[in-house]
Order: structure tokens, then sequence, then C-alpha cells
């Protein structure tokens, strides 16, 4: 693959896939372009075992995201990919429009209604469902409010007649990884991103 990329002149920004994958392809990549690459981020995916509720639960409800949110569904998005240092270049009026659509994010309102975490949920595809992003505004994390929205979440992707729930987590975030974990999933494997 390194090969054929750097003899067909692509450019590509980076590589992220399976790590024992990956670093091969890291390799062979420095060996053929002479390339400085570097590791970005490690990450570890996991999937659902027996789904277990937040002790303590936080006060409120999950709901799921309508066409109201969209405003606040577009800045949490912004402000997540801002917080993971991603260069996310993606409009996030399409991401949210497009989740929307079939009731892809999960709101955790506190008991006062108002919106304090989200999850967002991928479409049931091959008996399948992915759960990203989870996200919390800074101001009111540690109140238990994303593992609460994550569980409904992962309940109503059970319900939905997923087998598989799968989410990844930043392997530097031993919170978000103790946090899963307790909630019931566990890990598959490593995977592992590398920018040019």
């Amino acid at each position: 693959m390194a090969a054929r990329l750097a003899d067909e002149g692509e450019n590509p920004h980076g590589f992220s896939g399976d790590r024992k994958s990956v670093e091969a392809l890291v390799t062979a990549w420095r060996q053929r372009t002479g390339d400085t690459v570097v590791e970005h981020r490690r990450e570890r995916l996991y999937n659902l075992g027996t789904l277990t509720a937040p002790a303590p639960m936080p006060a409120g409800r999950a709901r799921v995201a309508d066409r109201g949110d969209r405003d606040l569904l577009v800045r949490w998005a912004q402000e997540y990919a801002t917080a993971i240092g991603e260069p996310d270049r993606r409009d996030f009026g399409v991401w949210a429009d497009g989740r929307l659509a079939y009731g892809g994010v999960t709101l955790w309102e506190n008991d006062g209604g108002e919106p304090v975490a989200m999850v967002g949920s991928s479409r049931l595809v091959a008996g399948q469902v992915r759960i990203a992003p989870v996200y919390t505004p800074i101001h009111l994390r540690g109140r238990g409010y994303g593992s609460a929205v994550t569980a409904a979440a992962a309940q109503a992707a059970l319900v939905g007649g997923a087998a598989d729930v799968l989410l990844f987590t930043d392997l530097a975030n031993a919170t978000s990884n103790a946090i899963y974990q307790r909630l019931g999933f566990r890990p598959v494997t490593d995977f592992v991103t590398y920018r040019l």
C-alpha cells in the first residue's frame, strides 16, 4: 500500500487503523518516502457486554434530540472536536442534520429540563451501532451526565436490534476508559493514528 500510494503521488495526511497493520504501513511509508510520521493518538475499540446502569444515576432523563436542538448540537459538536484536538473541517450543521434525520443524538436533561450532555449513535448496520461522540461541556463534567446518556443510548441501540454496541476511547483518557468499562464495555483491540 505504501509503495502504491507513493508511486501514484498520493499525499495522505496520515494513517489510522489497528495498531499492527498501521505500524507496518508507517514503517514502509517512511522507508519509501523518507517522510516524518508521528504518532498522534492511540485508541481502544470497545464492545458492550452486559450493560450496567451508572450508580448513582444523576437526576434528569434521556431524550432523543429534535430539530429544536440543532443549534446546540452544532455548537457541542464543534466544542467536542476542539476538546479532542482534532482539526475537524466537517460542516457540523450537515453532521447535526444527518443525525437528526434518524434520531441519532441522545441528550441528557437535568431535572430542570436543560440539556447537559449528548451522545451520537450511528444507524444500525450489520447488527452494529457505534456510539460517538460523547460530550459534556467542561463546566458540567464530573456529575455523571456522560455516563447516563451513554447508557441510555446503548440501551436504545440494544432495544433497536443491535447485537454489538461499539465505541472508541482515547487511551490517554483514563477517566473515559474507566467509565465505559463500568458501564459494561469490554476491550476488543487497539488502534493508532499517525500524522505526516
